[in-house]
């Protein structure tokens, strides 16, 4: 594995915490300016860092939400450019009972800038 794809999937996984701990501020970083997210079930557009930023302060602030991973299954880093393509699956576990809610798969784009890796864009498909 090389060295770009351990730092892709270590910010992925602090990613995945920030959900787990509902700590938008973390999330913030890990986001590209200008990022996009597609959503699974109704393809919402949610453009920019802090307007996805945002979406997750309001998710976060509900007690009973679902509690999102995404879980990579590959990542691609292009032998041209400082970017990188994520593919995997997500599922969102509901906090009240740790029930699976929702699940399907993603893929994200992600671009090194200054050293380190943002998400440029994340696509989902709701599946379950």
């Amino acid at each position: 594995m090389s060295a770009a794809e351990l730092a892709i999937r270590a910010r992925r996984a602090a990613f995945n915490r920030a959900i787990v701990e509902g700590d938008a501020a973390a999330i913030g970083p890990i986001l590209a300016r200008d990022c996009v997210m597609v959503t699974g079930t109704d393809s919402a557009v949610i453009s920019g860092r802090m307007g996805q930023v945002k979406v997750w302060r309001r998710e976060f602030a509900s007690p009973a939400r679902l509690v999102y991973a995404r879980i990579p299954d590959q990542v691609t880093i292009s032998p041209v450019e400082p970017i990188a393509m994520e593919h995997g699956r997500w599922e969102g576990i509901d906090s009240t009972s740790d029930v699976m809610a929702a699940a399907g798969t993603y893929t994200a784009k992600w671009r090194e800038l200054g050293g380190v890796w943002v998400i440029e864009a994340e696509l989902f498909l709701t599946l379950a």
